[in-house]
């Protein structure tokens, strides 16, 4: 690409078209002209995937104290007190607007509109808190909000723009900052530049690092990859949220069975029927993700089975089928009624609690450069997230970002330097980046599992050493695809997530390591990685 490289220009640019980034557009659209890019359908985003609901205080027996104790408790002495409380407190008021000013259709006691919302409880939670829709509560929110932003004037989506980058102050005056990103218009065929004082990471989040995720193809770890590069600082990537029930079956491996299953009274059982978490937490089958994740996983290497068991089987067949309308249709399209039959399930990655370090307003370190939801690390989650805090977070952020933006950037220069492709030329090498591809997602998932320890993550530090030095010298040779792309993001946070797991030097939240397997004090702090104290960009 040459001179000819196309520049947008506009005064928000969002990147993501999730909960967080649409809910952001929204909120400022009245204020100028939003870009939102997404790099596959708008609707193609982690939110949409979302089964159990936002956790939020609204029945007459919970309190916003318990909400902020049952986070802090699951977050495992790592979570930011403030920013919890100040999500907690935020959470009610934001899911009412929502469904008032977004049109979101939140299940309601007894159906009617105007009721009270129906509560459901997820695991770690104390009491029932979890605003739904049904079981497809992310597919609804996704519904309302991308329809409102379509009706905007002053929104506009670009679908199929793969970020390469971030644009940099330092490049233009030496100062630090961002004023946009060059994308990948795969439609087109083109790199294109856009523009703007503020940019929004909405990135979602890390599943596609690993081999086996609950995450749709999208979530390839882009947007921590690419604020790594222009030198924000990214946290406590070692809490990679397994969740402990993903469908095993081999055609519907990446379909989430929701926590809230157990909630409404589902039970784990092993291969004989015995309940697997009866004496293993207080709380059962209802424990925090960490803890069933790793029993799962403890139990499938002691039995040799190949997954354990979801019992829906004891409750009311007509309650079960109209709570989880989705997750019943998908099971019965491969053969299992969960009316009769238990459901087949294995841990699979799920939630990225680390990411890009922010304040609760969504701010970076780099200047015009914001992040929320998955994307970012706020201290909400700790070192495990409460479930259903995710979406929670992701509106916290969002609309702490609106209020706080037009003070957080500055306009991009006058003079924008065209995308450089030099000497690159069209690939005859694709099999390398399907292997690399398949290589990187094997090494993370067998070496930076569930279950970890010194061995094993040197062993993956030293195969995504060698494989990220083949990514970069075919980036460089050739020209950008959506695929390269991809690869070189999810290599560059591989490595970053096993650096964090490196210098953990104990059993903490999402992170158990055989060689440490107790909790420290005097180790109660973020870990946190730049261009200077990290891997090599």
């Amino acid at each position: 690409m040459t001179a000819g490289t196309p520049i947008h220009h506009a005064r928000y640019l969002v990147l993501g078209s999730g909960l967080a980034g649409l809910y952001f557009a929204l909120e400022v659209a009245d204020r100028g002209p939003v870009v939102i890019l997404t790099k596959h359908r708008a609707e193609s985003s982690n939110t949409r995937w979302a089964q159990g609901g936002i956790s939020a205080v609204f029945s007459g027996d919970d309190s916003l104290e318990e909400h902020i104790e049952d986070t802090l408790t699951v977050g495992a002495g790592l979570c930011n007190r403030d920013m919890v409380t100040y999500a907690v407190q935020r959470g009610p008021a934001l899911v009412r607007r929502l469904a008032e000013r977004y049109g979101v259709h939140f299940d309601r006691v007894g159906g009617d509109e105007h009721a009270p919302f129906e509560l459901g409880r997820e695991g770690g939670h104390s009491r029932r808190r979890v605003v739904h829709h049904r079981d497809t509560t992310g597919h609804e929110i996704e519904r309302a909000l991308l329809a409102a932003a379509h009706a905007h004037p002053n929104i506009t989506i670009h679908e199929h723009h793969t970020v390469i980058d971030l644009l940099s102050w330092t490049k233009v005056d030496g100062s630090r900052g961002c004023f946009g990103v060059y994308a990948l218009n795969s439609a087109a065929d083109r790199v294109e530049a856009f523009v703007a004082p503020i940019t929004v990471l909405a990135t979602g989040g890390a599943g596609r690092v690993y081999r086996y995720t609950t995450n749709p193809a999208v979530a390839t770890a882009d947007g921590v990859a690419i604020a790594y590069r222009i030198g924000a600082p990214v946290a406590n990537l070692e809490f990679m949220q397994f969740h402990p029930t993903c469908l095993h079956h081999p055609d519907a491996n990446t379909f989430l069975i929701s926590e809230a299953l157990r909630g409404e009274g589902g039970i784990l059982r092993r291969a004989d029927s015995s309940d697997l978490m009866a004496e293993r937490h207080p709380m059962g089958s209802l424990a925090p993700r960490d803890v069933v994740a790793r029993e799962i996983d403890a139990e499938l290497k002691r039995s040799g089975e190949r997954c354990v068991f979801l019992d829906m089987t004891h409750l009311d067949p007509d309650y079960v089928v109209s709570r989880f309308p989705a997750i019943h249709a998908r099971c019965m399209s491969v053969g299992i009624d969960m009316r009769k039959d238990p459901i087949p399930v294995v841990p699979a990655a799920h939630y990225m609690c680390g990411g890009i370090v922010v304040d609760r307003h969504g701010r970076t370190d780099v200047p015009g450069l914001m992040a929320i939801g998955e994307v970012a690390m706020s201290g909400l989650h700790g070192a495990c997230r409460l479930a259903s805090n995710s979406l929670l977070e992701a509106v916290v952020l969002a609309d702490g970002a609106a209020q706080a933006c037009d003070d957080f950037g500055r306009g991009p220069p006058d003079h924008v330097s065209p995308w450089n492709e030099g000497a690159a030329r069209d690939s005859d090498e694709a099999v390398m980046v399907s292997a690399n591809w398949e290589e990187v997602r094997a090494a993370m998932w067998n070496f930076v599992g569930i279950v970890r320890s010194d061995k094993r993550l040197e062993r993956g530090r030293r195969r995504l050493d060698l494989i990220r030095e083949e990514i970069l010298e075919y980036y460089w040779k050739f020209r950008v695809t959506r695929d390269v792309l991809e690869l070189r993001n999810i290599s560059l946070v591989g490595s970053l997530i096993i650096e964090c797991a490196r210098q953990r030097k104990e059993s903490r939240g999402l992170h158990y390591t055989i060689d440490y397997p107790a909790m420290r004090d005097d180790l109660a702090h973020d870990i946190i990685l730049d261009k200077r104290s990290g891997p090599k960009a």
